[in-house]
């Protein structure tokens, strides 16, 4: 027998409990679980005055974004017409069915203001790696990094060849504007200072031009992950112009504050070739980290033909090389370029020596020697062991969170502009990948029931 037609919706009155339309295994009921803003309201008092109209709750705002970037949902205009809609989005925000959502302006005022002067979406992040840190999901031991481009909210169709521009007033007005101009005055300036930019976006001068994201050329902001190997958490996130030099430091940044936010300090630290820098690799071993990161061979590179640099003995003793005819090649001890060394032989033992033709065509031979050449030859070493290899595998796992960074939460291209809003966008990314796991972690059945 063919049923009712639907659509009758003449009832004045309905019994209806929000709590029961949500399901058990809902996503955003698994998080809702193991997040706790309870601190929110205190850390954030001291922004809000003591007189005037009450404002929005700032645990509301905190939800609701995390319910954009947990489905994508990134236009804080949207974002609120979904919430409005939406029961399971209305439930773990903590509206009634007559509760009236904030408007989408209250985000703006809200994210350049005390959001960002308080640092409230980092203090969120490291709530959340605690609650990791407490479910057993971090180890501690091991961490890898590394970095993914992501488009900027800039054309790069409309863009100012060279590094020089003459701004607009109301370009001058612009909130990326302001904050460039002041970065490039202060200690950490956004740019490189042994190579200026090629091209500058007048909307987002901050952002990087380069030829590394998914379109040929663009401006872009990478996305430096700090991850445990353990179990793919995320213990740190920071945003940087997509410069390799801008993300190396990063990495000294991230681990830094990793150690003195939660006390965790890796005994090795995993990275592709692009930290393998001297620089980098002294700083880690000063610090007891064991460097598992491929490194070039530089001694075995040479014209062919030639001696190499492994050809020559390096006396530790006496800072010099000596050549296979038993030449000596000394050095000013200069480090040229903040990194080399050179060492040179006597153009008198060159000039008559029966080996040149297969050292060298110039005069006399020269030799160039990495400053953390020692460290660069311990972490080359370090490339034959079973560890190294292993953290090579776990180190895989980076590549994934970036994936799900990208193809699932759709973090391809910024919405917010200058360096501060990609800290915003990627530290609610981090925050929602770090929620899942643990979210997942927590609905896992007991050991004894697997193994039974």
């Amino acid at each position: 027998m063919m049923g009712d037609p639907v659509g009758q919706q003449d009832r004045l009155f309905y019994e209806f409990n929000l709590e029961d339309r949500i399901p058990a295994n809902h996503l955003l009921r698994r998080i809702d679980a193991v997040l706790d803003l309870s601190w929110l309201r205190t850390e954030l008092a001291p922004t809000y005055s003591h007189t005037g109209c009450p404002s929005v709750d700032p645990e509301l705002m905190i939800r609701m974004l995390l319910v954009g970037y947990c489905h994508s949902i990134h236009s804080e205009r949207r974002l609120c017409q979904e919430v409005d809609l939406n029961l399971a989005y209305r439930w773990f925000c903590r509206l009634g069915l007559e509760d009236q959502v904030p408007h989408h302006s209250t985000f703006s005022v809200n994210r350049h203001g005390r959001f960002r002067d308080s640092d409230i979406l980092r203090k969120v992040f490291e709530e959340v790696v605690c609650g990791c840190m407490k479910a057993g999901l971090v180890g501690g031991e091991g961490f890898a990094v590394d970095a993914s481009v992501v488009e900027a909210n800039a054309s790069r169709f409309q863009r100012i060849k060279g590094s020089e521009v003459e701004w607009t007033e109301e370009q001058l007005a612009s909130r990326p504007v302001r904050e460039y101009l002041g970065a490039l005055e202060s200690d950490d300036p956004p740019t490189n200072p042994k190579q200026k930019p090629k091209a500058i976006s007048p909307t987002d001068p901050m952002a990087a031009w380069t030829a590394r994201g998914r379109n040929k050329i663009m401006f872009g902001y990478s996305l430096n992950y700090l991850m445990d190997m353990e179990d793919a958490v995320i213990v740190d996130v920071e945003a940087t112009p997509t410069r390799i030099s801008k993300e190396v430091d990063a990495t000294e940044t991230m681990i830094e504050r990793t150690e003195d936010r939660f006390g965790l300090k890796p005994d090795r630290l995993a990275g592709d070739v692009a930290y393998g820098t001297g620089e980098m690799l002294g700083w880690l071993v000063n610090r007891n980290i064991t460097p598992h990161i491929p490194v070039w061979d530089q001694s075995r590179v040479a014209a062919e033909g030639k001696y190499v640099r492994a050809d020559f003995e390096y006396n530790k003793d006496r800072d010099l090389y000596v050549c296979p005819g038993g030449k000596e090649l000394k050095t000013s001890g200069t480090v040229h370029d903040g990194t080399t060394i050179k060492y040179i032989a006597k153009r008198s033992d060159c000039s008559g020596c029966p080996l040149k033709p297969n050292c060298t065509t110039g005069r006399e031979r020269r030799i160039s020697r990495d400053a953390n050449q020692e460290v660069r030859d311990y972490t080359q070493a370090l490339m034959e062991t079973e560890a190294y290899y292993q953290s090579g595998v776990d180190r895989k796992q980076i590549e994934r969170l970036f994936g799900e960074a990208k193809n699932i939460l759709s973090m391809v291209r910024l919405r917010l502009r200058g360096l501060s809003g990609a800290k915003d966008e990627f530290l609610l990314t981090a925050t929602v990948q770090n929620l899942k796991r643990l979210a997942n972690h927590s609905t896992r059945p007991p050991p004894e029931l697997i193994t039974a």
